[in-house]
């Protein structure tokens, strides 16, 4: 009881609660789905906490659920090859390169941590847009990349896309720059009747892709 007490004081002293959240709220004009309430949202942040330490990363992951990112979901929470959980946050990319300044994402590995850095001109972008992101994003798990790994990730982007959007419709914020860039690729899939025939050209005609080669580990020529 002692032992208790004393605890308590230390946390008064610094102006802290027992049960204070260290997690960064989701801001109060991105539009969420009904059922992620500020209690729900808190219910599922343990199982996210190790990823990001921002609950619409952790809202995200969850709307990943029963759709084809499931995979990528787990891998982002430790299924990956460096088997630990991946980081995820907002970053001013300039900061690793210039050139990826107007990027909409970053996937790095560091000391055999895997990284994803979105781009903060998201911050406010539908939850649903940036599960669809992550989806791609979390493809990507090493050092090689290529037109084929591209092609896979930019596809499964578009598929998860078009998933979210009939579980959470009002994702679809048109004044969303992520948003735009996810109904592009989801019109794409749809040209080519749901297959990756318009995504590969694009992903082919990319000028930031030029100098990748043809296949890496996993991703083989389809």
């Amino acid at each position: 009881m002692k032992k208790q007490l004393l605890l308590a004081l230390i946390l008064l002293l610094f102006g802290l609660s027992a049960n204070a959240k260290s997690y960064i709220e989701v801001p109060s004009n991105v539009e969420l789905p009904k059922k992620y309430t500020q209690e729900y949202i808190d219910s599922i942040s343990d199982e996210y906490k190790e990823v990001s330490d921002e609950q619409i990363f952790h809202v995200a992951l969850d709307m990943l659920k029963d759709t084809s990112g499931e995979f990528s979901r787990k891998a982002l929470l430790g299924y990956n090859i460096t088997q630990k959980p991946v980081k995820v946050m907002f970053k001013d990319l300039s900061e690793i390169n210039e050139a990826y300044s107007s990027f909409d994402a970053v996937g790095w590995k560091k000391r055999g941590r895997l990284y994803v850095y979105i781009n903060p001109k998201h911050e406010y972008a539908p939850p649903g847009a940036l599960a669809a992101l992550l989806a791609h994003e979390a493809l990507h798990q090493d050092e090689y990349n290529s037109l084929s790994e591209e092609t896979y990730a930019w596809t499964m982007e578009a598929v998860v896309w078009t998933e979210i959007l009939k579980q959470y419709p009002e994702s679809n914020n048109l004044e969303s720059a992520l948003v735009t860039r996810e109904n592009i690729l989801k019109q794409l899939l749809e040209k080519g009747n749901h297959t990756n025939k318009y995504i590969k050209k694009t992903v082919y005609a990319n000028e930031g892709y030029k100098n990748l080669p043809l296949t890496s580990p996993g991703f083989s020529n389809q």
